[in-house]
């Protein structure tokens, strides 16, 4: 009774255990898509507020609309932004970026038209889901209003975001048959569900969720029976800290369940058997406590109950003999590696082993075999019939014959953490990137610098630097705030990593507003042709600076360096040192501009400028 008790605690136990996992997946899963929704709304944040700001600065006079009517006549559609229009007072089209004739076409009826005519706040305003006139397709509106100089109501700067787009995005999560990824606005009315079925623009502002959305926290685990097709969900809703929406991602409750109840009805139909073997065997030891053949019996149960407990382990359990022969495998093999225990069985255990790893897993089992150690601990690659490659590690300990004391083989018990090494892998990554920009950082950036220096030498290879700085960067900061200046950063970043073409060039976050780009195997010529385009790039962003004169824009001030004649005893500062020189230079002649250093020499010391 008491074994059954704490068996089922602790298949209890394991069912929390399953719910609070999803718990955790489905919450990284709501993070990742509300920051998605984010950057995205951001985006079109950005986009009105460059636009509003031309608007209240030039006007809607016809020179000036047609100044930004060519302006979005030039914009190609994008994923995330699909139309820009402009609406005056009376909701009458200005300008777009689709290519139609609106003239005659009024937007006054729209609830966000409606909404800043009616409220002076200045804010961007994230609307319900409607048909687009345009193009006939679901959208989701995200618009500002612009003032006469008065102050009065001029109009309304508008961007459009396909519904299909956050779908798409959504449809690459897997959630399970019935699981679903929804983005809705805070006063219940949905924006996006996958999968779809109809689902946009459905009101569920009478959802327990949504009825008091303010007084729960801003994200959290929720289990509720969804009004849309009355399954039982687990789901994790995050609250935008910038937006008026929120995304819940869900799995089905008994989906979630499923493998844990199967496993459960395993261990409980295991653990009874053993108890009733337990009880039989000690009824037998008791009424035959004196004689020899009931204590063979005894130690043949629990034999028994041994094999029970190593098949009921989640870890796979093997045998190998002294010649490396596979003597018995656990039912938890098919799991692991895909392939039965009666399939293992007199079949080679180093069979499958990456050959990279091989050497070393065998002079781990030859140390073993020889009595070097009595256990060890080793992590390989193997392969798995269906999954391909994946992470096993193997605790070993030698075995002895119980006549002569002598070792007779190994057991290995072995898990899979091909997952823990994915982590590990991730965790790598995050090291060598800049939060902000998702560009190499500093540290990274100073090591491939070292790397590709002495390659050039040894190769005799050129190696180009561009060093890059925005223009009155703390100006736009102090004008626009820090957010905005964050966005410009990563468009910035943006048109770095487009332009970082090559395997082997590396773009950089430098520090502040400062970012490098490292070109190895380029000669003047080429750096000079890759700074010019990057210059070009940020120009062609249109990105509004009213305190950069005389263009009005964000720009790039950019100082180019290029190594060729390492018989000298130059080192890679000595580049930084020249670019940044250079870049400098750039500065001093009116920025907005790319200036290419000379020859490099060697330095004593690399100074800043």
């Amino acid at each position: 009774m008491a074994i059954v008790a704490l068996s089922g605690w602790r298949e209890w136990s394991s069912r929390l255990a399953v719910l609070r996992n999803a718990e955790t997946d489905m919450a990284n899963l709501a993070r990742s898509v509300t920051q998605h929704a984010d950057d995205t709304f951001e985006l079109a944040d950005t986009v009105l507020n460059m636009l509003v700001g031309q608007l209240e600065l030039e006007g809607i006079s016809p020179a000036a609309i047609g100044k930004i009517q060519t302006l979005l006549t030039r914009r190609k559609a994008a994923n995330r932004i699909r139309a820009v229009f402009v609406y005056d007072e009376t909701g009458r089209w200005l300008a777009t970026s689709e290519p139609l004739d609106f003239a005659g076409l009024n937007n006054s009826d729209r609830d966000y038209f409606q909404h800043h005519r009616a409220v002076p706040e200045r804010g961007t305003f994230i609307g319900h889901p409607v048909k687009s006139k345009s193009g006939g397709q679901w959208i989701i509106t995200a618009s500002r209003r612009f003032n006469h100089p008065d102050g009065r109501f001029a109009g309304v700067a508008l961007t459009t975001i396909d519904v299909d787009y956050f779908l798409q995005f959504y449809r690459g999560f897997d959630v399970g048959q019935n699981g679903s990824i929804a983005l809705a606005a805070t006063d219940g009315v949905v924006l996006a569900r996958s999968p779809d079925h109809g689902y946009t623009g459905r009101d569920l502002s009478s959802a327990p969720l949504f009825k008091k959305i303010r007084e729960r926290p801003a994200a959290d685990a929720y289990y509720f029976t969804s009004p849309l097709d009355g399954v039982r969900r687990l789901s994790f809703y995050q609250l935008s800290s910038r937006y008026p929406v929120l995304v819940v991602a869900t799995e089905s409750e008994d989906d979630v369940l499923a493998p844990w109840r199967g496993a459960a009805l395993t261990r409980v139909a295991a653990v009874l058997g053993l108890t009733c073997g337990l009880a039989v065997a000690g009824l037998l030891l008791v009424h035959q406590l004196h004689q020899r053949q009931k204590m063979a019996a005894a130690l043949v149960a629990k034999e028994a109950d041994f094999r029970l407990l190593a098949e009921a382990s989640g870890d796979m359990v093997m045998r190998i003999g002294v010649d490396g022969q596979i003597l018995y495998a656990s039912p938890s093999s098919a799991r692991i590696l895909g392939w039965a225990p009666n399939q293992l069985v007199d079949t080679s255990a180093l069979a499958g082993i990456n050959p990279a790893d091989l050497a070393r897993v065998e002079h781990t089992i030859a140390a073993l075999k020889n009595g070097e150690a009595e256990e060890a601990r080793i992590a390989y690659r193997t392969r798995h019939r269906e999954k391909g490659e994946i992470w096993i590690e193997a605790a070993l300990r030698i075995t002895r014959s119980p006549q002569s004391g002598d070792i007779n083989g190994v057991v290995a018990i072995s898990r899979d953490v091909t997952e823990h090494k994915d982590l590990e892998k991730k965790l790598g990554a995050l090291a060598i990137s800049d939060g902000l920009t998702a560009l190499a950082n500093r540290r990274h950036f100073d090591e491939r610098l070292e790397a590709e220096w002495d390659r050039a030498r040894r190769e005799g290879r050129p190696l180009s630097l561009l060093l890059m700085d925005v223009d009155h960067f703390k100006s736009f900061n102090d004008q626009y705030g820090h957010q905005a200046g964050d966005a410009c950063l990563r468009s910035v970043a943006g048109v770095l990593a487009e332009q970082a073409r090559r395997p082997a060039d590396l773009a950089a976050r430098y520090g502040g507003e400062e970012f490098a780009l490292l070109l190895p195997n380029t000669d003047a010529g080429g750096c000079e042709q890759v700074g010019e385009r990057i210059r070009q790039a940020i120009q062609d962003l249109g990105i509004l600076h009213a305190l950069n004169s005389p263009s009005k824009q964000v720009t790039l001030s950019i100082g180019g360096a290029t190594h060729t004649s390492f018989g000298d005893k130059a080192d890679c500062t000595s580049l930084i040192a020249a670019a940044d020189k250079a870049l400098y230079a750039a500065k001093e002649s009116g920025r907005n501009r790319l200036v290419m250093s000379g020859q490099v020499i060697a330095w004593s010391s690399a100074i800043r400028a």
